[in-house]
């Protein structure tokens, strides 16, 4: 019996300083993309103001997380925006309000606003055929994308609506 408890401990011994040299690698790794991303500037804050604002439409859901535009699993590390949180997003003139619980919230204004698509999803969460809908925009001079999941099916045509509105209504401005 006792051989076969020396036996267990060493395979338990073995199992944990396999998962700590994992979670070590990954902590190495996060860090490492935090330093080569470190020029992408800072969100813009929400104005106190906006936020005693009416949106023009709203959704509850999942902020899914912000990638470099066009690489669906190059998540954005610095500032908390590669997180993944449960959170609201609404749409004002003034732009789009991201509203993370346990995150920074952030506004992406209306004139860094780029394009506005759907897709199956980005960076590990990946669901049913245009699911996600996915906010392009200018972080500085980085084009990114943010993913949002709306909770409720009914709130995601008319976030995507009233954010091409919004988009179009830019672009036409001179």
């Amino acid at each position: 019996m006792t051989e076969q408890t020396q036996t267990y401990l060493t395979y338990l011994w073995v199992a944990l300083a396999i998962i700590l040299l994992a979670g070590l690698l990954l902590w190495w790794g996060w860090r490492g993309r935090r330093r080569r991303q470190s020029a992408i500037p800072a969100p813009q804050e929400i104005p106190a103001p906006l936020l005693d604002q009416e949106p023009l439409v709203g959704a509850e859901g999942m902020v899914v997380g912000t990638v470099h535009a066009g690489d669906h699993l190059d998540r954005v590390a610095v500032h908390g925006l590669g997180l993944r949180s449960h959170g609201r997003l609404e749409v004002h003139t003034q732009g789009v309000a991201v509203l993370r619980a346990g995150a920074e919230n952030y506004l992406i204004p209306v004139q860094s606003l780029t394009h506005v698509r759907t897709d199956r999803g980005v960076v590990g969460k990946f669901v049913e055929s245009d699911g996600v809908v996915i906010i392009g925009w200018r972080l500085g001079q980085t084009e990114v994308e943010t993913a949002f999941r709306p909770r409720y099916a009914r709130s995601h045509q008319p976030l995507l609506e009233q954010l091409e509105t919004l988009i179009d209504q830019e672009a036409s401005t001179p």
